[in-house]
Parts: structure tokens; C-alpha cells; sequence
């Protein structure tokens, strides 16, 4: 690495990292990495992280293989604990670069390039895309209005202090990135990609962001529900409260996320009958109401280990 953090070697080698538990979307995400351009002269690996009880993925995985352009490697890891195949991506790669998608998701053709020219430009120890949804016709309008689902980093005076593992690229010999492994204890939960990205952050960490380097997530039925929203944003709000006290009194802060609780249901009751905008209050009150939760020590709330609702197994 030269000290302005560009990637100095002749062929840099990438590994590109898919957790997957029973998703026959992995098909569409490992398609979508064979059809991607390649940054210069690098290398490019595919790692396979397969958290199902079964390898329930591998005969997919080593069909595709001979069809991508790439080394693909596959990865046992049971558990039905998301940390743990994300941990076992983080072993297994080897490359200068380690970035993840998400196993429902198709990588853009300029997707990787994109990562690592922000990489090299800015000299950061990751690199954020943008998460784009994808609605089907039959999901709320007031929904596919608002867009959701859509996953993009938040600027707080300036700089990114928290990130998520769906679109992002690590510098695997960052003194911040080496060694860091997600929370096991949250791998069923959720949110221990926040906590990863915000103590990253913590040790000095610099996250930077990548607009340009987009992958699509498509909105399933079973989550283009209100339903949904709220557990996902209450669970969020958890991790966010939980963090916050660590590092802050937990009195004045039950106090400020409660007011924001207050605030964001009244706004809500006053814009009743324009649902967007309704929904999007409410669903920032619950998240408060999860950051009082995360602060008052409740446990998270289990998201991962069952099967993704209407989503046929890999195995299947």
C-alpha cells in the first residue's frame, strides 16, 4: 500500500463474499458477478459462505462455477448464525480486497470497479454501495413511492460512522479491518453488521462511499409488508441504542429518543391520510422506540436462523 491508501500491486486480488442460507436468488447473484467488469489486472475469487444445517447450496455453487469466469470456492459453515458465515468469508479470504454482497442480490456491471476506485481515491478502510430495491407491481403503492427498502449510508457531520454488509468493500491489511470478526452472539438477530462498521469506525476507521457502485435487492412479498418495516426498524433502533450506550449516559439519552418517539407519532397522526408520509414517521418512531429498548438493555430481537418466507430452498 503506498500511503495515500491506493492499491499498489500489479494484480490486486479481490475476494468477493456471499453468505447464503437456503436462497434460490444466490443463482441470480453469482450470474451477476460472472457478467461484471474487473477492476485493471486484478484477480477476482468468489467465496461462498453456505450457513445452512445441510450444504444445501453446494451442488448450485459448483454448477455455476464452471460457468463464471472466476475461482469460486465454497465454504461449509452451519449454524443457522449469520456472524458465522460472515467470519468464515473473513478466514477464507485471502485477497488484498474482501467485499460482500448479498446472496438476494445482482451486482451492477460496474459494481466492483466502482468499489475499488473509491478505494483507491480516497484511501479509506471500506467502502460503502448504495442498495437499490426492487418492487414487484403488487407491492403498496405508497411503498414503492417511498422506497423503503433502499439501503444507503447516513452522513453525520460529515462522515460515515456505521455501515452494513450487503454492498461493501474492506482493505484487509487496514490495522482496523485485521482481525475484526462480527458479534457471534448477534448472528441471529441482526445488526451485527453495525456494530462491526461502528466500532470500526471507533478505532479510527475511515468509511467512504461508493454512489456508483450499485447492486439491486429485490422486495419479496413476505417483506413488502408494513409489518416487516416495523420489526426491522425496531431491531435497528435496538442495535443503535445498545451501541449509543456505550459511549453515552443511558438516562439523557432514554430521554432524547423518547421525545423523538413522542414527535414521530404525532407527526404520524397528523398526516393520516397521506400514507407515505405517515408510515415513514411512524416507522422512524418505532426505530426510537427501539433505540429506548436497545438503551434499556432489552435483548434484540431473533431475525435470522428460519428459513426466508416464501423462498424455495437452494436444495429444493
Amino acid at each position: 500500500m503506498t500511503a495515500a491508501g491506493e492499491i499498489s500491486m500489479k494484480t490486486p486480488r479481490i475476494d468477493v463474499c456471499i453468505c447464503t442460507y437456503r436462497r434460490r436468488e444466490l443463482e441470480a447473484t453469482l450470474l451477476s458477478l460472472g457478467a461484471m467488469d474487473v477492476p485493471g489486472n486484478a484477480a477476482v475469487r468468489i467465496i461462498v459462505a453456505d450457513n445452512d444445517a445441510a450444504p444445501s447450496a453446494r451442488e448450485l455453487v459448483y454448477t455455476l462455477a464452471a460457468r463464471l469466469p472466476f475461482e469460486v470456492a465454497y465454504v461449509h459453515c452451519p449454524a443457522s448464525n449469520i456472524s458465522i458465515a460472515r467470519n468464515a468469508c473473513l478466514e477464507s479470504s485471502s485477497g488484498d480486497l474482501t467485499v460482500f454482497i448479498d446472496d438476494d442480490s445482482t451486482a451492477s456491471r460496474e459494481w466492483l470497479t466502482e468499489l475499488v476506485e473509491v478505494a483507491e481515491a480516497t484511501g479509506a478502510d471500506a467502502v460503502l454501495g448504495p442498495v437499490r430495491a426492487v418492487y414487484s407491481p403488487d407491492a403498496p403503492e405508497w411503498m414503492r413511492r417511498g422506497d423503503f427498502h433502499s439501503t444507503l449510508p447516513v452522513f453525520v457531520d460529515g462522515e460515515i460512522r456505521t455501515g452494513y454488509s450487503g454492498n461493501v468493500l474492506l482493505r484487509r491489511a487496514s490495522p482496523r479491518v485485521a482481525g475484526r470478526r462480527f458479534n457471534l452472539a448477534l448472528g441471529r438477530t441482526g445488526g451485527e453488521d453495525s456494530e462491526y462498521f461502528t466500532h470500526l469506525h471507533r478505532a479510527g476507521g475511515r468509511i467512504a462511499f461508493a454512489p456508483k457502485a450499485l447492486v439491486y435487492e429485490p422486495v419479496p412479498e413476505n417483506r413488502a409488508q408494513f409489518s416487516w418495516l416495523l420489526k426491522r426498524r425496531f431491531r435497528s433502533g435496538q442495535t443503535h441504542g445498545r451501541l449509543l450506550a456505550e459511549r453515552s449516559g443511558a438516562i439523557k439519552s432514554v430521554v432524547q429518543a423518547s421525545a423523538k418517539v413522542a414527535y414521530c407519532f404525532v407527526a404520524a397522526a397528523l398526516h393520516a391520510i397521506a400514507a407515505e408520509r405517515r408510515n415513514r414517521f411512524a416507522l422512524r418512531g418505532v426505530m426510537h422506540l427501539g433505540v429506548v429498548s436497545g438503551l434499556l438493555g432489552v435483548r434484540e430481537i431473533r431475525q435470522y436462523g428460519e428459513e426466508p418466507a416464501g423462498r424455495r430452498s437452494n436444495a429444493a
